[in-house]
């Protein structure tokens, strides 16, 4: 049964944040656009995560919240400054009239926004820390299901939606494209290359860099591949410490914004990574990707034939947030380069 009783003329879709999330849901998009196509379809997300977004043209708009501005605008004290930008943003908002708001972040902060957009069927997607008082209906993000983005999925059969019309959804723009051709050049990246994303915002979910570095001496040595490792400004100097183990690596962390980052995927043979954002950035752009996890596991069906998860499940996992183990990051020791290399062989073999 619909969550629904007639199809929106308006929708809102609202995730804020991380990057990973939002590259997940983004298989909204094509889903609610298949199930309503002559509906208007805007999405209100961050402005760090709004470069993965704001090139779609099956996106009617995307509304930016520019939360580091509005944090600095408050340090300083310029209130006058931030509250008119707030009421006007929450002013444009209400323009729209949305006869649906979605909000997939279901945190308080996703649910206020939700409320001050004025729309008039509001769901929540395992609303908590109060926002559930703030949506017309809240659904659990529980699924038997084991694919990438499995709960987006779920909500978009709820609405309506045909589950093959669900897939990520991301575009970048000809000049990130024409930017990342020329960063790769200017780099010396002039042939067949991998990419290795090997950061995250938690240890636990981390591999070993001693491990990384024989991975991407044996991807280039046996299989020809120039190696390229992306990550945000904050991994400069993780990146540093994994070059200097490394013959050849072309370190990028930092040097790009999320459009290139995509646009330098596309053009990968291969994507290697843990938990993080670029990693699900690969299987939505299509590269054969090889996501290696541990005390998390997001998904173990990817829903392609081109990626693979490796996952071996533990007493002690997934932990999440919760290690038990003293730092020894058991659930990650278990994948060591020989085991990493053959998975990542077969993969090769697709292209």
């Amino acid at each position: 049964m619909s969550l629904i009783d007639s199809p929106p003329q308006s929708i809102l879709i609202i995730r804020l944040s991380a990057i990973g999330d939002v590259i997940m849901a983004s298989a909204l998009i094509p889903a609610l656009r298949g199930a309503f196509p002559d509906a208007r379809l805007v999405w209100l997300t961050e402005d760090t995560n709004a470069g993965l977004l704001l090139h779609n043209p099956r996106l009617d708009r995307v509304v930016v919240w520019p939360r580091r501005r509005w944090r600095q605008l408050i340090r300083e004290r310029r209130y006058r400054e931030w509250s008119g930008e707030a009421w006007a943003m929450v002013r444009e908002l209400r323009g729209g009239h949305f006869d649906l708001v979605l909000d997939l972040q279901g945190l308080l902060k996703s649910g206020i926004w939700a409320f001050l957009s004025g729309g008039r069927k509001r769901i929540g997607l395992g609303s908590r820390e109060g926002s559930q008082l703030l949506m017309s209906k809240v659904i659990n993000r529980d699924s038997a299901n084991a694919r990438i983005g499995k709960e987006y999925l779920k909500l978009a059969c709820e609405l309506g939606s045909e589950p093959e019309r669900f897939a990520m959804d991301i575009v970048f723009s000809e000049q990130e494209r024409a930017e990342a051709s020329a960063l790769l050049q200017t780099a010396g990246v002039t042939k067949p290359f991998a990419v290795i994303a090997p950061f995250t915002t938690r240890p636990q979910k981390h591999w070993f860099d001693e491990r990384w570095a024989e991975l991407s001496g044996r991807l280039a040595g046996e299989h020809g591949l120039q190696i390229v490792l992306l990550g945000g400004p904050a991994d400069k100097a993780h990146a540093k410490a994994i070059t200097a183990q490394t013959s050849g690596l072309v370190d990028l962390a930092g040097q790009t914004g999320l459009g290139q980052c995509a646009a330098i995927i596309e053009q990968a043979s291969l994507l290697i990574g843990v938990d993080t954002g670029l990693t699900h950035l690969g299987i939505a752009m299509k590269t054969p990707t090889l996501a290696l996890f541990g005390s998390t596991r997001p998904y173990l069906d990817p829903g392609v034939d081109y990626a693979k998860v490796l996952y071996e499940p533990l007493p002690c996992s997934p932990c999440r947030r919760h290690p038990t183990c003293g730092g020894d990051f058991t659930c990650m020791k278990v994948h060591t380069a020989d085991s990493v290399l053959a998975a990542a062989e077969k993969l090769l073999e697709l292209t």
